[in-house]
């Protein structure tokens, strides 16, 4: 691979920066971002798995409302949220998520839609979640799974 002089200049300085070994380290993970970021443009059907950070301001709780009310319209792709509070009267919002690329943007542009929000990024990778249950293994558990008896009503003769 080459790259122009500067270029590589730059790069050289991001590797020690950072404290990497080497700068293959640091184009593989350039690489991995940029992979993960194409397939969310070119096949939304794509499951992705990922973090949505938000930082807002205003009324906290109107926007906080309104967040959680648009995080409701994704129950099965919002897995987790963490809320802080930041100086000057900013919060900042760190959402779990996991879905098909086209719903992980749709999610987004609700969000982006709230007066308040002011920066939004969603970071995704194709490695996904392991399922916590399986629908078929859940309900063969289930089947498996003797019955308690009930005692019958008897009746004297």
């Amino acid at each position: 691979m080459s790259l122009p002089a500067d270029l590589f200049r730059q790069l050289d300085a991001m590797v020690e920066e950072r404290g990497l070994p080497s700068r293959s380290q640091l184009i593989a993970e350039l690489i991995r971002h940029a992979l993960a970021e194409h397939e969310a443009l070119t096949r939304p059907e794509e499951m992705l798995a990922g973090t949505i950070t938000l930082v807002y301001r205003g009324d906290k709780g109107r926007v906080r409302h309104q967040l959680a009310q648009s995080q409701a319209e994704y129950l099965k792709e919002v897995i987790s949220s963490q809320h802080v509070f930041l100086e000057d009267d900013q919060s900042m919002e760190v959402l779990l998520v996991q879905g098909p690329a086209e719903r992980l943007k749709e999610l987004c542009d609700a969000l982006r839609a709230i007066r308040g929000v002011h920066q939004l990024q969603l970071v995704t990778t194709t490695a996904l979640l392991p399922p916590l249950h399986e629908q078929d293994e859940v309900a063969a558990k289930v089947a498996e799974t003797p019955r308690k008896q009930e005692p019958k009503d008897e009746v004297a003769a």
